[in-house]
């Protein structure tokens, strides 16, 4: 407890974007959020008032951090699991729990569970040795997807074996390395979606609208919610499935799981137990964002409202620009806000670097397509610093 606001202190391991605006959102319900940043000029680090410097991997700054911390949580799923369960033991109230996180971090872990489940997951299986990669190819298909179990995000830790002699290189050089792997079948997908959802240790769920993602080489480059042209039975069978595994996994806080459409359906690509990507539209595009639905689920406060606050809600990430733009990112920021005075803009503090996540930008409107093309001119204007009317992602 916080003894000079009398509120319960959330500490959230890791001082990324995510914490940052985790952090913002505490304010709001009178509260600071504590975090364990690697360096002071992590995002979060630059503006939570509470900062603990130190390692993710060490148990003794796991131990000193958790003190005085009603809840512990996270905004990354690279904490050793041993140490959380020594926190646990301890007494601290950690969300979600080992148990839980484990199958976010862990694909072979996630995918084994999920099939038990009865879930749609693509054909898998772990990888050996070579003649493992080529007896899942010559059953499956080829191309297929290789991918390390544990440690891979924004198309890192994923390769496409496009031949036997592809996946002997690959298989050969990474198992060389220590890698744990695992293989799945190209799924045939239509289109990317997210279902973001969230839950409480009471066992109240809430949803948020399905979403579309849209991906550029591996990253995610824009969301749109909700979902354009998605079936009611598809919304729900996505979101009852996210709501389904949060509760058959003990999931506190938010959870999202991505999604591939495909001509048979959905099947579910990755888990996230932390806020997520797909869910910073709700910002300002949904009556409770997911920043703040976590802090609420994680001190097992009665969850908010995921209700649309407009037809039609875009997010679309800033990405750092191959080169140099000619302006700073103040200028940039006074042009975008002359041209688009409507749009959100929420940037992370970070070091631009091409390609890098610096920030994102959230318009909101009435018509997908309009509001859409806005927020995209608007991020890659605050990316390169120029505008680019014939530019848009699809």
């Amino acid at each position: 407890m916080d003894h000079r606001t009398r509120t319960p202190v959330v500490g959230m391991v890791g001082g990324g974007q995510l914490a940052r605006m985790t952090h913002q959102a505490a304010i709001a319900l009178g509260q600071s959020l504590k975090v364990l940043a690697a360096a002071p000029d992590d995002p979060a680090a630059l503006v939570a008032p509470d900062v603990q410097i130190g390692p993710h991997t060490d148990l003794a700054a796991l131990r000193a951090f958790a003190q005085g911390c009603d809840a512990v949580t996270f905004d990354h799923e690279h904490v050793p699991g041993e140490h959380l369960r020594e926190l646990v033991a301890a007494g601290a109230a950690v969300h979600p729990g080992p148990d839980a996180l484990l199958h976010a971090q862990d694909k072979l872990v996630m995918r084994r569970k999920l099939a038990e489940m009865g879930l749609p997951v693509p054909p898998f299986a772990e990888i050996r040795s070579v003649s493992d990669a080529l007896e899942f190819g010559a059953e499956h298909g080829w191309p297929c997807v290789l991918k390390t179990a544990r440690g891979g995000y924004d198309g890192r830790g994923v390769w496409t074996l496009n031949t036997p002699e592809s996946a002997q290189r690959t298989v050969t050089e990474l198992l060389e390395a220590g890698a744990v792997l695992l293989a799945e079948q190209r799924v045939p997908l239509r289109r990317e979606l997210a279902a973001l959802v969230a839950r409480s240790p009471f066992g109240q769920g809430a949803a948020w609208p399905l979403v579309e993602t849209v991906q550029s080489e591996g990253i995610c480059v824009q969301v749109l919610a909700p979902a354009p042209d998605a079936s009611e039975q598809l919304r729900e069978q996505a979101q009852n499935m996210a709501l389904q595994i949060a509760e058959e996994l003990g999931v506190v806080g938010v959870l999202a799981v991505e999604l591939f459409e495909t001509a048979d359906g959905l099947v579910i690509n990755e888990l996230a137990m932390r806020p997520h990507n797909s869910g910073h539209w709700s910002m300002e595009g949904a009556l409770t964002s997911q920043f703040e639905q976590h802090v609420r689920a994680v001190l097992d406060y009665p969850l908010g409202s995921t209700g649309l606050t407009a037809p039609a809600v875009v997010m679309a990430n800033v990405l750092g620009a191959p080169t140099e733009p000619k302006m700073g990112v103040d200028e940039r920021m006074h042009h975008l806000f002359a041209r688009f005075p409507h749009a959100k803009v929420h940037l992370y503090g970070k070091a631009e670097r091409p390609g890098r996540k610096i920030g994102h930008v959230n318009v909101l409107g009435e018509d997908m397509s309009a509001v859409r093309r806005e927020a995209d001119l608007a991020a890659h204007f605050l990316s390169h610093g120029e505008w680019a009317d014939g530019h848009l992602v699809h």
